[in-house]
């Protein structure tokens, strides 16, 4: 007989909440605990990116008040069985990921077991666990840093994998949390189709897809969730969004290399339409970003394509997830730093797609949609998948 067990997932880049902390943490969090009360799920994975931000070393304290405001928070009183693991051992550069994981189980939710990966056999899951600083030796999580061979080109910085593995009611998942690699460059970015930043992240997530398969372990169903960066194509957006303009050229002198592209509209004075340096994509009319959650994108949004055959996608119907202001007052208004994309995704392998219930008994169904879309939460919007697993109650 099929049972169900509700599940939140949930992918957050988070590197943008320690430097202001009360202004966004208190808000991001109550849309949290919100998302909670709403669709009550059994059992919550919360996968977190960039933990303690950019200034790590400083803020890393902060990150870990951040995780122990969750556990100890009402919303999660009555799931009885935690586990965390959360890599803040920024000192040990060569595996340091600044990725944490959090999984909350409900006390109605019975049987739930986790992986050995040292004795590659299952535990129950009984009490509360938590690993922060080094995850190093931690038998119930694969963690690894992306290799530094992978692209000599690009600054080596905290990306890789952490898997956990589970049984709910007699189905085994993986959970996956993940980020990739980052466009450093619009300029950069707009010089190909794929960008050379695109190749790159194709590389890692095909990497991480095979190392989920190979032969250490079982091939198990996986949810692969977190930060993939995934990018529009922009040389191609980009084109589509001037069709009507002149381009300037704005040059260095020392080394003829272009630190500017301006396009300027032919037909109306010349006003400046789309704005392009390194870390700025300054676009006139930017509602074009959020209008109808930004379908009119979704065309150039193609770097989950060439793995179709490996995972499957619920329909994307939010607005692109990054870049947003990290002004409290402008919840809704992109940053004029990159192009507005889908970079926070909830992938699945399609025999995880199979365990998914499409019955919509209690009204909800299958729900993906962004976290606090009207609330500052840094410049990530939190993405989620709520939906009941199909469970073999034998």
């Amino acid at each position: 007989m099929d049972t169900f067990a509700n599940v939140l997932l949930v992918t957050a880049n988070v590197g943008s909440l320690f430097n202001n902390v009360d202004e966004i943490q208190n808000g991001w969090l109550e849309e949290l605990y919100k998302t909670i009360r709403k669709y009550k799920p059994q059992f919550i994975a919360l996968h977190f990116q960039e933990v303690g931000g950019k200034d790590y070393m400083v803020n890393m304290d902060k990150a870990e008040n951040f995780f122990c405001n969750i556990e100890s928070s009402e919303e999660m009183k009555e799931f009885d069985r935690t586990c965390i693991y959360v890599d803040t051992q920024f000192q040990a550069e060569d595996s340091f990921t600044a990725l944490g994981s959090m999984y909350f189980i409900h006390k109605t939710l019975k049987n739930i077991y986790y992986y050995d990966f040292n004795v590659k056999d299952f535990k129950a899951v009984v009490g509360k666990t938590k690993y922060v600083g080094s995850l190093d030796g931690v038998a119930t999580v694969e963690k690894e840093k992306f290799p530094k061979n992978f692209w000599p080109d690009f600054k080596w910085s905290r990306k890789g994998y952490m898997r956990t593995r589970w049984i709910i009611h007699n189905q085994g998942l993986d959970l996956v949390n993940i980020h990739l690699f980052h466009d450093a460059s619009n300029l950069i970015a707009l010089n190909s189709s794929p960008s050379i930043y695109s190749a790159n992240r194709k590389n890692a997530l095909k990497y991480v897809i095979s190392r989920l398969s190979d032969s250490r372990y079982a091939a198990m169903p996986f949810f692969l969730f977190g930060d993939f960066n995934f990018r529009l194509d922009t040389r191609t957006l980009v084109q589509c969004l001037t069709i009507e303009a002149d381009v300037v050229k704005d040059v260095k002198d020392s080394n003829y290399e272009v630190e500017r592209i301006t396009f300027e509209e032919r037909d109306n004075d010349h006003q400046m339409l789309l704005q392009i340096e390194e870390k700025l994509f300054e676009y006139v009319h930017q509602a074009v970003f959020r209008e109808d959650n930004g379908r009119a994108l979704l065309k150039y949004d193609k770097e989950v394509t060439p793995f179709l055959d490996a995972v499957r996608e619920e329909d994307i119907t939010f607005p692109p997830s990054y870049p947003y202001s990290e002004d409290h007052h402008k919840p809704r208004q992109y940053m004029n730093t990159r192009c507005p994309a889908w970079c926070d995704r909830i992938l699945m392998s399609p025999t995880a797609n199979d365990f998914i219930s499409r019955r919509d008994y209690d009204g909800e169904g299958v729900v993906y949609n962004t976290i606090g879309p009207n609330v500052c939460m840094g410049d990530h919007k939190p993405v989620f998948l709520s939906f009941s697993l199909k469970t073999n109650n034998h």
